[in-house]
Formats: C-alpha cells, sequence, structure tokens
C-alpha cells in the first residue's frame, strides 16, 4: 500500500525548539519539516541526543542564515558527575577509568581559570568530525582511536553553579566548536578526578535565548487545535536571527541592484562590516558586506515570499 504524502509549500522563518532528550537533532528537524509541510528546513548547530534546548530551526528562504547561526557563540549548563571518565564522554558511554578521593571546591574553583578565554581542545573520538572521510564516531564504534589534532575554541564564560564532591555543575559561554563533554573532562582532569557529562542543556544561539522556545508537544497541540496557521504563527521572520547584526535600510532601487548582486552605495551604512539589509517596510532582504568606502556588496539574498507569515519582533532575541 502506498503512502500518501503530503503537498509540501513554501513557508518562511524561524522556529526556536526545545529540543527534548533522547533523539538526535536531525530526528527533531525531520519532525519538524513534517508538521510544517515545509519544502526546505535546516538546523543550526547538533545536540547530542542526550542534550536538551535551544535548536532554531530555520524553514525555506531562512536555511540561507543556517551558516550565520553555526557560527554563532552558544550558552551551556552541563551537569557532571566526579569519579569515572566514560568512552563517550557521557552517560552513554562505557566507563574506562576512575578515579579516588574527594574532589574538593577549592580545586575546582582553582583550575577554572585556566579554561577561560582562547584555548586549544582535542575533539573528542565520539564526534561527527571525519578522519580520512569517516565520521570519528563510526572508527570509535568499531574500536579504533585515531590521532585527532587540537583546535582553537573560546570560552566567554565559566562559572561553577552548583558542587557536590561526586557532582559539579557548569555554566559556559562559548565559540563554535566547543565540545563541553570534553571540557568537563579536561577541568576535571586538572583538579585530579576523572569526570563525564551526566545532563547538557543549551540555553542559547545568539542571539537566541531559552526563554521563547517551543517544545516538540507544544507544537503538536497547536497544529492540532489551529493547523497550519497555528504554528506558522510560532515562527520567527528570519531577520530575527540577525539582531545582532548592524542593520541597512534601502529603498527600491537599491534593492533591486542588490538581488541583481551589484554593489551599491547607501548613505550611513556602516564601514567594513556584515549587513543585514532590510527593505523600507523592515523585512529582511538579505545578508551583504560594506568596505572601507562604504560600499555595500551582496553575500546571501532571499527570495521573496509574500505569502510566509511571520511574527514580527522589532527587539532583539535574547556540539557539545
Amino acid at each position: 500500500m502506498s503512502t500518501v504524502r503530503r503537498p509540501r509549500r513554501s513557508v518562511t522563518g524561524i522556529l526556536l525548539l526545545d529540543k527534548p532528550a533522547g533523539i538526535t537533532s536531525n530526528q527533531a528537524l525531520q519532525q519538524v519539516k513534517r508538521w510544517y509541510q515545509a519544502d526546505k528546513a535546516g538546523h543550526t548547530g547538533s545536540l547530542d541526543p542526550l542534550a536538551t534546548g535551544v535548536l532554531p530551526i530555520c524553514l525555506g528562504e531562512a536555511t540561507k542564515l543556517s551558516g550565520v547561526l553555526l557560527d554563532a557563540d552558544k550558552s551551556y549548563r552541563a551537569d557532571a558527575a566526579v569519579g569515572t571518565r566514560t568512552s563517550t564522554g557521557d552517560l552513554e558511554g562505557e566507563v574506562v577509568e576512575t578515579s579516588s578521593g574527594r574532589l574538593e571546591r577549592a580545586a575546582l574553583l582553582a583550575v577554572l581559570p585556566r579554561f577561560r578565554g582562547p584555548i586549544r581542545q582535542v575533539p573528542p573520538m565520539y564526534s561527527a568530525l571525519k578522519h580520512q572521510g569517516q565520521r570519528l564516531y563510526v572508527l570509535a564504534r568499531q574500536g579504533t582511536e585515531v590521532v585527532r589534532e587540537a583546535r582553537d575554541v573560546t570560552i566567554h564564560a565559566l562559572e561553577l553553579e552548583d558542587f557536590a564532591p561526586d557532582r559539579f555543575r557548569l555554566f559556559v559561554r562559548c565559540s563554535k566548536g566547543t565540545y563541553i563533554r570534553t571540557l568537563v573532562e579536561d577541568i576535571a582532569r586538572a583538579a585530579g578526578q576523572c569526570a563525564h557529562l551526566t545532563a547538557l542543556r543549551r540555553t542559547e544561539v545568539a542571539p537566541f535565548a531559552e526563554s521563547r522556545l517551543y517544545t516538540l508537544d507544544q507544537l503538536e497541540q497547536s497544529l492540532h487545535d489551529g493547523g497550519l496557521a497555528a504554528i506558522d504563527a510560532l515562527l520567527l521572520d528570519p531577520a530575527a536571527g540577525l539582531a545582532h547584526w548592524p542593520r541597512l535600510r534601502v529603498d527600491p532601487v537599491r534593492a533591486a541592484y542588490l538581488a541583481q548582486g551589484q554593489p551599491v552605495r547607501v548613505a550611513g551604512a556602516a564601514r567594513n562590516a556584515r549587513l543585514a539589509v532590510l527593505d523600507e517596510d523592515g523585512r529582511l532582504l538579505g545578508l551583504a558586506e560594506s568596505d572601507a568606502a562604504g560600499l555595500v556588496a551582496p553575500r546571501r539574498w532571499l527570495r521573496g515570499s509574500p505569502a510566509s507569515p511571520f511574527q514580527s519582533r522589532d527587539e532583539p532575541e535574547g556540539r557539545i
């Protein structure tokens, strides 16, 4: 028996999903895409199945902003258990090392400054990075371990929020590419102990904070009660994803030139900057860059989608 496929539609916007534990980011993405019947969808940085929290999902033309959000700083709350290190760095792995004795609060606080600012971090074997064309986690499941080069990441904020001798909780704000599992292991090792991640919640993907999230259950209920119109109303205008960028409004003539790939001059444009280009009504047209002379060149342009509903927001929004 053939399955009747729902028709796809052109819908554009950003959904701030509160990803639940127990599923992959891609599984969450595919469910959202099905409910919206969207022709295009993408998420902006994977969370492991263990992790929960902010997962912006871009639909339609908003997928052109996925790279911007992938590069954004992110914030987490991480819970760790002291005394054991696992093969995966979290609850899902086997114990591969143990430590004895008690972790002292003073010892933990003493090492935290070493991990603030620019640091170098060796990615874990259980990660999606590739080695000679194969994902590291595939090699790890085969029992193979390869040498990984340390990478530069930046820890913008690192604070101890809760402590007991057998556990602790950290708040972390970091650059893209930071592995929180590895950070927890390295901090514990510096304090003379083993540790592994037991829970992780992402609280922010700049400029989006967790205060505006929707769960899968809430999304499903909205769809059940009000149909597509109800869940469309939960979408943010793509411009919300660039709330932290300088904005530039252009008239229809300049917008037409930019849409054709031609640079233009706009009075008052920020110099040497990435710009969110808006039309006179405040709708996002695309991404651009300006040079030292104020010439604005388009970099990524959105196709018009007049039928796409947005929830307008004028104020900024606030791999493991």
